[in-house]
């Protein structure tokens, strides 16, 4: 091999390594943090539709415990789910800090009351981490991936799982 080939070499090994750099470091998504209790998760941007405070729930018999009732968003009745109860986690009362995200999949919307919620971060490959097979919130279920950030592991919800779980809604055929 004479100087130029091995030159030529170099010079595309250091073009697919900046690929690879740059592919790793460009945004994939945008996701909406929020707390519940200690622990931070998330939801991917393009399922927010919007978030309001906590309205006037209307209570409905015979559903499951998680499922505080419905609310009425801009005409449309919408159920709202609470997910410290969907958690598991003890449950407490509302305060001016907590929120509804309300989401939609597939023409389905659906509230979700949190603690608080924190912002928007992106989300770039180099973040993400592939969900262990339990890490204890419902046996992994409604976890989409991980986040490790510098600031703490992010857990991104899969929204699809979190609407369509089988208790919930049951999708039209």
């Amino acid at each position: 091999m004479d100087i130029k080939e091995l030159f030529a070499k170099q010079e595309e090994m250091k073009q697919k390594n900046l690929n690879a750099k740059n592919e790793k470091e460009s945004e994939i998504t945008k996701v909406m943090t929020f707390y519940i209790g200690d622990q931070v998760y998330g939801i991917e941007i393009p399922s927010v539709i919007e978030i309001i405070g906590v309205p006037h729930i209307t209570v409905v018999p015979g559903i499951p415990y998680y499922i505080k009732g419905i609310i009425n968003v801009r005409s449309k009745v919408v159920p709202v789910i609470d997910m410290r109860a969907r958690f598991g986690k003890e449950e407490r009362e509302y305060t001016d800090r907590t929120n509804t995200i309300i989401i939609e999949e597939n023409g389905v919307s659906v509230g979700v009351i949190v603690d608080e919620v924190i912002g928007v971060i992106p989300v770039y490959a180099k973040y993400i981490a592939n969900s262990p097979d339990r890490i204890g919130v419902n046996d992994n279920k409604f976890i989409k991936y991980l986040l490790e950030m510098q600031d703490g592991v992010k857990l991104v919800l899969d929204v699809s799982k979190l609407i369509f779980d089988g208790e919930m809604f049951i999708p039209e055929e």
